[in-house]
């Protein structure tokens, strides 16, 4: 995983490179009609239901935007929040609070998404100790908010990127010739470069299973595509030595029954790839 400092980089990445994609050399309607003196106010309405998920971002946004603006929260990240509701208020420059709106209403609108569906997955798995991962099926250039928005739902996040985490898919598995030669082949590499990263393995099937079992060094083994029957016998099979996770095509319905089978992990790629923004708007006052 990622460390915090590198986390926030991301973040600040990601306002940059937000801004010069919007802004540009100028946010010419506001400087058109507005004076640059206008002061003002506008206030985070939410106009639908679900886990509000951005808040803590769109402080920052409006911090590199402008230092001057005052900002005071509502609701925080996290909540339950339904139509009508006022999530925070922000004070100070109107052309500033112009400049800072589309971002922060894309990014909050898709981070509640993303936290709603995140809660939904977790209330369904409560009682099972089984735990719900995001995965790296997220929106190019802004994976650090749709991870941040899946812990805000209660999630856990995976590995971040390439770098942070070793994971031998099928791919990555058939061109090394096999599991053993796969497995082999990255201890020496981790031993060679220094590099303390854990080994996730994916099998395919009960066969597989036995065969990464078979190698020392590895974190986790990823029971991809198994029907329930399988599952069962892949952790029974595994018996604690090493973390299972489920994964492939597993949802809403079918989500209890895999935590029921003892998986320690279930990653779905759906929680950032497959949702629907809530609606927010920023008002002015």
């Amino acid at each position: 995983m990622i460390s915090p400092e590198k986390f926030q980089e991301e973040i600040d990445l990601i306002i940059a490179n937000a801004l010069r994609e919007d802004v540009g050399d100028g946010d010419h309607s506001s400087l058109a009609c507005i004076p640059a003196t206008a002061r003002g106010g506008a206030r985070l309405l939410v106009k639908d239901s679900g886990i509000l998920a951005g808040v803590a971002f769109a402080r920052q946004v409006f911090q590199t935007v402008d230092p001057a603006l005052e900002m005071e929260v509502l609701i925080a990240d996290g909540t339950p929040v339904k139509y009508g509701d006022v999530a925070f208020r922000v004070a100070g420059s109107s052309q500033s609070i112009l400049k800072a709106e589309r971002l922060v209403l894309n990014a909050m609108q898709r981070m509640s998404a993303i936290a709603t569906k995140t809660a939904r997955y977790a209330q369904i798995l409560e009682g099972t100790g089984t735990r719900i991962l995001d995965t790296r099926k997220t929106t190019p250039g802004i994976r650090a908010l749709e991870k941040w928005a899946v812990r805000i739902g209660g999630g856990e996040n995976h590995r971040f990127a390439l770098y942070d985490m070793i994971m031998l898919k099928d791919n990555h598995i058939d061109f090394a010739g096999g599991i053993p030669q796969a497995i082999r082949k990255t201890r020496d590499y981790l031993e060679r470069t220094g590099r303390d990263l854990k080994i996730i393995v994916e099998a395919r099937n009960l066969e597989e299973v036995e065969l990464i079992l078979s190698e020392p060094g590895v974190h986790r083994i990823l029971l991809d595509n198994f029907n329930y029957e399988d599952t069962r016998k892949a952790v029974k099979r595994i018996g604690g030595r090493v973390q299972t996770e489920s994964s492939g095509g597993i949802n809403e319905k079918t989500l209890r029954e895999y935590a029921a089978c003892g998986v320690d992990f279930i990653s779905s790629g759906a929680l950032t790839h497959s949702v629907y923004n809530l609606d927010l708007s920023l008002k002015a006052e």
